[in-house]
């Protein structure tokens, strides 16, 4: 079954799961530096949006928009893995159940 990620990512997810990547940075370096890469990106997308409405650089939007939205594809992505069995992911909660 294929889901859709959500758009957006709460502020609260992102500080917990960067809390949990520079706490285990020594046993997971990789997983730490991709995570600084994607919130590099999340940064980057956010920031371009003044130059490129600036410049009248329309084409810049497309990266705009897939820096912004890095993080939830990212997220979206190792959830996906861990729950196929591809990859383990500590850090992905399970998503609350509904009564």
């Amino acid at each position: 079954m294929i889901t859709w990620p959500a758009l957006t990512v709460p502020l609260s997810e992102l500080h917990r799961i960067q809390l949990w990547c520079k706490e285990h940075a020594q046993d997971h370096p990789i997983e730490h530096e991709l995570w600084d890469a994607v919130l590099t990106l999340w940064l980057m997308g956010w920031v371009g949006w003044l130059p490129t409405w600036v410049l009248d650089a329309w084409w810049a939007s497309l990266p705009c928009v897939l820096g912004t939205l890095a993080p939830s594809l990212y997220i979206h992505w190792r959830t996906q893995a861990h729950a196929l069995k591809r990859l383990r992911c500590d850090w992905v909660r399970k998503p609350p159940e509904l009564p």
